[in-house]
């Protein structure tokens, strides 16, 4: 039971934060771009991309309260197991342009371990009886 709640708690927590995240992406661009990594960033009418990350980030995180608040719990597993894609994918894109490695694998890297992580405690959960959950509306109801 308390890896259950352990594994609310991160989801949860990783929510709010990549919507934190995103709502700064759309708010004030300029302020956050740089605490990503790239060492430079679009200008005048390429600013839009940054719009374009904070979208990207507030999806990422109401996909991760809908499964949450649905219960959908492996469903959700399975969604930040794809999710984890997406800082794991910042990490290579920081390396690549040239950005300082300790923004790459402290801010990227650990974020993509800990969306993994996040992801194996709730892909581990069982149901009652021992079973794997399957999250789907004929087992919950039998």
């Amino acid at each position: 039971m308390l890896l259950k709640h352990l594994a609310t708690a991160l989801a949860a927590l990783g929510a709010a934060f990549i919507l934190y995240i995103g709502l700064s992406y759309l708010l004030t661009p300029q302020t956050t771009a740089p605490d990503f990594g790239i060492p430079t960033w679009p200008q005048h009418e390429g600013a839009a991309f940054l719009a374009v990350k904070g979208v990207r980030d507030i999806a990422t995180g109401l996909v991760i309260l809908a499964l949450l608040l649905t219960g959908h719990r492996r469903a959700l597993g399975w969604a930040m197991t794809a999710i984890a894609f997406v800082p794991a994918g910042d990490m290579v894109i920081v390396l690549a342009s040239g950005g300082p490695a300790g923004t790459a694998y402290g801010v990227h890297g650990s974020t993509a371990l800990a969306v993994l992580l996040t992801a194996g405690l709730l892909l581990r959960e069982r149901v009652g009886g021992g079973r794997p959950s399957t999250d789907t509306y004929a087992s919950q109801h039998r």
